[in-house]
């Protein structure tokens, strides 16, 4: 999707970064922003920073997309706290995974709340992880902390490696493959974790189909 956004952003200018925000808000704010690429995006736009494609400082551009991603955390923790459970018994559609919603619960019982710091780096878990917190009831004021801790360390972290890698002439001039391969990237902690999620609950059907052993007469 990143490869299809970036010549559309670069004929946007300034107006971009209006853009990027509400993709980042939408990620995490909004159960059907799962599949919306924050990680290359943020990278992407550190890059068009550095080149002064943006039109737009470089702080101006940290400040949108970090409010961004807060003003989506926050929305989604409110929606988990006012609906509680009933969030996660939506109908499965292609805009709604249960697989997905499980994921993020299994992954903030597994953290606590510094799962809402470490969920901004795991695609999909990030999006359902605020409405996890939500339901779980996390005093708001911790959640907010976190929250905006987790916001700049992603935010700006994925900007500012953009950036110095975007003054990069090899990376400048192939910055929709570099784009993909942040996404790759991004992919890996998740894969590993649905990988050994499986793992797992394959050694447990394993166990329960073995045959109870024959006690002698």
């Amino acid at each position: 999707m990143i490869a299809i956004l970036t010549p559309f952003l670069l004929v946007l200018g300034p107006v971009a970064l209006l853009v990027a925000m509400g993709i980042v808000f939408a990620e995490t704010g909004l159960l059907v922003g799962f599949f919306l690429p924050g990680d290359s995006l943020l990278f992407t736009l550190g890059v068009f920073s550095a080149g002064g494609l943006l039109h737009l400082p470089f702080w101006l551009v940290g400040v949108g997309l970090l409010l961004a991603a807060v003003a989506g955390d926050q929305v989604g923790y409110l929606i988990g706290r006012r609906f509680g459970p009933r969030v996660f018994s939506s109908t499965e559609s292609r805009l709604f995974s249960r697989a997905h919603a499980e994921r993020a619960q299994a992954f903030f019982a597994k953290h606590g709340p510094k799962a809402v710091v470490l969920a901004r780096f795991v695609p999909v878990v990030r999006t359902f992880t605020p409405v996890v917190a939500g339901v779980a009831r996390m005093p708001r004021r911790r959640f907010t902390a976190y929250n905006i801790a987790g916001a700049a360390a992603w935010t700006i972290g994925l900007l500012t490696v953009g950036f110095y890698l975007g003054g990069v002439p090899l990376i400048a001039a192939h910055i929709e493959l570099f784009a993909i391969g942040m996404v790759a990237l991004s992919l890996i902690p998740a894969a590993a974790a649905l990988l050994r999620h499986r793992i797992s609950d394959n050694r447990l059907t394993g166990h329960q189909d073995k045959p109870a052993p024959r006690v002698a007469a």
